[in-house]
């Protein structure tokens, strides 16, 4: 498997301004990016509706990529950098029907699906590592004095510690996997370029609302630190795991962080891996309970190994987000253990690394209307599925704001109105 080189996005065909503004929280630079050219707007029946999307991960970037291909004025607003938290560090798996039988199964394979059109559209195999994958499950029993045999049958030939008992839970055509920073680059590149999405780095301090009586209110701008207004028919925040920072929200229902660890590696023979991801069944050799660390090799011929995960608090900025050592240790002893080609001496360590992952206290996430507030919406809480649901939810929710309803995903189950009526959080 020849490895290839993935283009950096937003790298050319762009001019960037920097915008002083004076900050009253702390110095910041707002960045505008624009694309050089003025792009013709997308044919539409819908007049150019003011959006702004607050948050620069997968979830808002997809939003303000269907919200712009369909004629919508979006600004995408973001604290940090794009795709600087779980939607760079996350492993990018993709599955058809992993959610069957439960309230994500629609959601998940019209996402599934529209991965694969962007795909398409925006050269994903080079632009960034989308491939279909064969994905396994697999035993592995560590052991104190370690020794490499030939794989088991049913085995790719990289894996070569003690694994058993492979079970395939994934096709080619039911898995596949994206780079999941440079899938959200790639996408927020295309928006700019073609549909005009301008991107401001900043810090959203609040939403300016109307009250229109009996304590309800629209939304008519979002202001951020330093005094910055910018004036929006309609919000959508998506703010991950910094929701619960938010006390519009947090007022309303949880959202927490799941902090998650990775390293990714990258073996000297970048072409010893093969597409098959590895869920693991992983039994310590002091005992234990088993540990189901994950294992994908990417076509650059790097390997995302993760797992250990635990709720803890969200810190303020995503800059702040930080490993525990021993977690990172825990999963480099996994990745020698699986194969040689990833042990030390033989691998050199890219990342060592932890992003949080929000979730709700349902299992499902919540999309849809504020409800009291016209015109504010929210896409947050999909916990580990964040990259695969992506599209489907920037596309429900480019319907819902522009049109009053998905069509693409029925978004009943996810409306934010379910915890409505005596369920507040305060």
């Amino acid at each position: 498997m020849p490895a290839i080189a993935l283009p950096t996005p937003l790298a050319s065909n762009f001019s960037v301004s920097i915008i002083l503004e004076p900050t009253i929280a702390r110095s910041r630079r707002t960045l505008s990016i624009r694309c050089s050219s003025s792009p013709t707007p997308p044919m539409s029946s819908h007049p150019a509706k003011r959006v702004v999307v607050c948050g620069g991960g997968v979830i808002g970037v997809c939003t303000a990529y269907f919200l712009s291909k369909n004629g919508a004025a979006v600004t995408l607003v973001e604290q940090s950098s794009v795709a600087c938290a779980a939607s760079g560090k996350a492993g990018g798996f993709l599955a058809l029907d992993w959610c069957d039988g439960g309230p994500l199964a629609s959601l998940a394979r019209a996402s599934f699906d529209l991965h694969r059109s962007l795909a398409q559209e925006l050269n994903g195999p080079e632009s960034y590592g989308y491939r279909a994958l064969t994905t396994l499950s697999v035993t592995v029993t560590e052991s104190s004095s370690p020794s490499r045999s030939k794989p088991s049958r049913g085995l790719p030939s990289w894996v070569d510690g003690p694994a058993a008992g492979p079970r395939t839970i994934g096709s080619m055509e039911t898995t596949a996997q994206v780079h999941p920073q440079l899938f959200t680059r790639a996408v927020l590149a295309k928006a700019v370029e073609s549909y005009g999405v301008e991107v401001v780095i900043g810090k959203m301090e609040r939403l300016g609302v109307v009250e229109e009586g009996e304590g309800r209110g629209r939304v008519d701008s979002v202001v951020l630190a330093g005094g910055r207004v910018i004036e929006a028919d309609a919000v959508v925040l998506a703010l991950g795991p910094w929701t619960g920072k938010f006390e519009m929200l947090s007022s309303l229902f949880r959202v927490y962080g799941l902090r998650a660890h990775s390293i990714v590696l990258e073996p000297k023979d970048p072409d010893a891996t093969t597409p098959h991801a590895l869920f693991l069944s992983y039994y310590p050799a002091q005992g234990g309970r088993p540990m189901d660390p994950e294992v994908y090799p990417r076509p650059t011929g790097e390997v995302y190994v993760c797992g250990m995960s635990s709720e803890m608090e969200v810190p303020d900025d995503p800059e702040q987000v930080i490993g525990d050592p021993e977690s990172i240790k825990v999963l480099k002893r996994v990745a020698r253990t699986v194969s040689s080609h990833l042990a030390e001496g033989e691998a050199r360590v890219k990342a060592e690394q932890a992003c949080f992952l929000p979730c709700t206290d349902d299992s499902v996430p919540i999309i849809g209307e504020i409800p009291g507030v016209k015109g504010c919406y929210v896409a947050t809480g999909h916990s580990c599925w964040g990259i695969l649901n992506g599209p489907a939810t920037g596309a429900a929710m480019a319907e819902l704001v522009l049109d009053g309803q998905s069509k693409i995903v029925d978004l009943t189950k996810f409306s934010p109105a379910r915890f409505v009526g005596g369920r507040r959080r305060h």
